[in-house]
């Protein structure tokens, strides 16, 4: 499949804003670049090509990815009745932002943003406009450190009702030594019973010769180095809670609303599970 997404007029390299080093890439503006946006530099673009060369259907897999976020909120929002969610590792504001998705099922639902990229920091407040009955917050905080995510959330969220905790294309950043298992436990020891998880993952054991060269590729230009995982590693993070049918699964097949969704070139493992 031909990725037919244009990127037009991108950012200047000589208007960088304060805090962004516009000569490493970054992968919050390279998925910008890979969805088509404009908030990316020369450097990013050039990461992106070189992963894009191993892995030339990047562009509809981060397709994707939005696709399942939107998929996975309208069913949390619409079918299990969530109103408050924490979307850590929130990248570049793009089409149907999670507030956009969940008020657009229930306007009351609360929904607090996590990114720690100065990029995005620029966009919050295209985040921050709500529904007049919901409300939506942004943090500037690193998934490394859950206690800070947790403090400044609860200023928005009540935790001791049920939050949905969105993790979609960011543990890939947090590699073994730093324990990603006991980031994601600690986030779901804190919300109340009847509380979910969202995960999406790049893999490592689907295409595994490409997915291998991409990440060579793409982790020597970027400055957070990406660590693809397997199936049985991904099922891990879902230790202690219930998933939802149809459980872990390819990314497309998580529930697709159409036929071409379905079809989506994929290289993500997936899963929604609920807390007991």
């Amino acid at each position: 499949m031909v990725d037919s997404w244009s990127c037009g007029d991108q950012a200047s390299d000589d208007r960088v804003p304060p805090g962004v080093d516009a000569h490493v890439a970054h992968i919050a503006r390279v998925y910008d670049y890979w969805l088509g946006g404009k908030d990316n530099f020369a450097a990013d673009r050039h990461a992106a090509e070189q992963a894009r060369a191993a892995y030339p259907d990047v562009g509809w897999a981060v397709r994707a990815q939005r696709s399942f976020l939107g998929r996975a909120v309208r069913y949390l929002a619409a079918e299990a009745g969530i109103r408050q969610f924490l979307d850590i590792g929130t990248g570049i504001p793009a089409a149907n932002n999670t507030h956009e998705v969940a008020q657009s099922v229930a306007p009351e639902c609360r929904i607090v943003y996590v990114d720690n990229d100065p990029m995005v920091l620029l966009h919050a407040r295209a985040l921050l406009k709500s529904k007049r009955e919901g409300v939506t917050a942004f943090i500037d905080a690193d998934l490394r450190d859950p206690g800070k995510i947790l403090t400044e959330a609860a200023k928005t969220l009540d935790f001791a009702r049920p939050v949905a905790i969105l993790l979609v294309g960011i543990l890939q950043f947090i590699p073994d030594e730093e324990n990603p298992y006991a980031i994601v436990a600690e986030l779901m020891r804190t919300c109340a019973p009847g509380s979910f998880l969202v995960i999406s993952h790049p893999a490592d054991d689907i295409e595994p010769e490409a997915m291998a060269e991409f990440a060579r590729r793409y982790n020597e230009l970027a400055a957070e180095k990406a660590k693809f995982r397997s199936y049985p590693e991904l099922c891990r993070f879902f230790d202690g809670v219930d998933l939802v049918e149809p459980g872990v699964v390819k990314l497309p097949a998580w529930r697709p609303d159409s036929e071409f969704e379905a079809k989506f070139p994929t290289v993500q493992w997936v899963g929604v599970a609920q807390k007991r």
